[in-house]
C-alpha cells in the first residue's frame, strides 16, 4: 500500500503515518484535515507528504480516518463514496457500534474495517504525533467478516508489521467494556481535576503539594474535549452504567470511613491489589 490517507492529521492518524512511512519507503501520505493549520504543521514535521482532498481519494491504497467520533460517523459514508474497489478504508474511533451501523449497508461497506487501536497520550494535534507508538498495544477489531477478505490481509499484515495485538470483538461488546477501561478512566481524570481546582481557589498551595500520584492520576485530564465529549455522548448507556457502579463503590468507601472501619478499608485495598497480576498479564 503506497498512498496512504490520513483524514484527520493528530495524535493517532500523525502516528501512523510517521510509523507507516518507516516501514515503506515507497509510502507517499496524503493528509486531509478541515483545520489547514493542522497540515501545515504536518507539512513541517513531514509527517505527510501534501495536502489532499475527498475527490483525491479514488487513487488511495489505504484511508485512515481519524476524526472526532461524531464527525466519523457523518463523514465515512462520504469517504466509502470517494473511494475505488481496492482501497481499505479503516477508522480508529473510541465507540464502535454508531460507526458501523452508519455504513451498515453502504455498496463498500467490504471495503471498510472498523477497528480501536488502543494507544494514545493525553496530548493531541500533529506534534502529539510520535513513532512506535502502537509497538505491542492491543487493536481491537469489529465486524471483520463484513470486510473482503484480500483487504482484511492487508489491513492485518499492516498491524503485525506495526507491532500491534489484534482482538476481535463484536460492536456492542466493544463499546461496553472500553466504557470501564477508558471512558471511565477519563471521566475520573476530569472530575479529579475539577475537584481539586476548585479547592485551589480557597488554598493557593495546593499544587505545591502534589506529587506524582496526583499527577499521573490526573494526566487524562489533559485530553482534549472536543474529542471526548462527543466518544461519552455515543456511548452514554454504557457510560452511565460505569457512573453508577463506580459512584456505589466511592459511597460504600465513604461509609467505611465514616463507621471507623479501616480493616474492611485495608481489605477492600487488599483485594483490589490483585489488579497488578491482571495488567502485568497483558503487559
Amino acid at each position: 500500500m503506497n498512498n496512504i490517507y490520513i483524514i484527520g492529521v493528530g495524535l493517532i492518524g500523525g502516528s501512523l503515518a510517521l510509523d507507516i512511512k518507516a516501514l515503506n519507503s515507497h509510502a507517499k501520505i496524503f493528509g486531509v484535515d478541515s483545520n489547514n493549520n493542522h497540515l501545515e504543521e504536518a507539512l513541517q514535521l513531514k509527517i505527510i507528504d501534501e495536502k489532499a482532498s475527498y475527490a483525491d481519494l479514488e487513487r488511495a491504497d489505504l484511508v485512515v480516518l481519524s476524526i472526532p467520533v461524531d464527525t466519523a460517523v457523518l463523514e465515512l459514508p462520504k469517504v466509502l463514496d470517494a473511494i475505488s474497489d481496492d482501497t481499505l478504508v479503516i477508522d480508529v474511533g473510541s465507540t464502535k457500534l454508531p460507526v458501523c451501523n452508519a455504513v451498515e449497508k453502504h455498496k463498500r461497506r467490504r471495503n471498510f474495517l472498523a477497528t480501536h487501536p488502543i494507544a494514545g497520550t493525553e496530548f493531541s494535534g500533529p506534534k502529539a504525533a510520535i513513532r512506535d507508538l502502537f509497538q505491542k498495544k492491543t487493536n481491537i477489531i469489529c465486524e471483520v467478516e463484513k470486510t473482503t477478505f484480500k483487504l482484511q490481509e492487508k489491513a492485518l499484515q499492516l498491524f503485525s508489521d506495526l507491532g500491534m495485538r489484534i482482538r476481535y470483538m463484536n460492536p456492542e461488546a466493544h463499546d461496553k467494556h472500553i466504557a470501564y477501561v477508558s471512558h471511565l478512566s477519563h471521566i475520573s481524570s476530569f472530575m479529579l481535576g475539577k475537584t481539586v481546582i476548585e479547592k485551589e481557589k480557597n488554598e493557593r498551595d495546593i499544587f505545591d503539594m502534589a506529587g506524582s500520584g496526583f499527577e499521573s492520576t490526573v494526566r487524562l485530564a489533559k485530553s482534549s474535549p472536543a474529542m471526548w465529549t462527543p466518544i461519552f455522548k455515543q456511548n452514554r448507556i454504557n457510560v452511565i452504567e460505569t457512573l453508577d457502579e463506580y459512584i456505589t463503590n466511592l459511597k460504600q468507601f465513604k461509609a467505611l470511613m465514616e463507621a471507623d472501619d479501616f480493616e474492611e478499608i485495608y481489605n477492600e485495598m487488599k483485594n483490589t491489589n490483585h489488579i497488578k497480576d491482571i495488567l502485568k498479564g497483558i503487559a
